[in-house]
């Protein structure tokens, strides 16, 4: 394999290439896989798919879970308009 994800044989695109597996994304993350798993049955956090009994998440997906997470700067008291 190369570093993009393709087979120098075939060409071809490995199939989980763009996506992480909740133990990845838990790391990646700093929080547990508990939290993950509880964020999804909340309907909070970032989507994700089933495959079996694993669970992935589109790397993308997370980048943009995690953009619109983000919160504007608090305004500071007494500051002049």
């Amino acid at each position: 394999m190369t570093e993009l994800g393709t087979s120098p044989r075939s060409g071809t695109t490995r199939l989980m290439c763009g996506w992480i597996s909740r133990l990845d994304l838990a790391l990646e993350l700093e929080v547990t896989v508990e939290t993950l798993h509880r964020w999804e049955k909340l309907r909070f956090g970032p989507p994700c798919v089933r495959a079996g009994r694993k669970i992935y998440y589109r790397r993308d997906a997370v980048q943009d879970w995690l953009m619109q997470q983000e919160a504007p700067a608090p305004r500071r008291m007494g500051a002049r308009r």
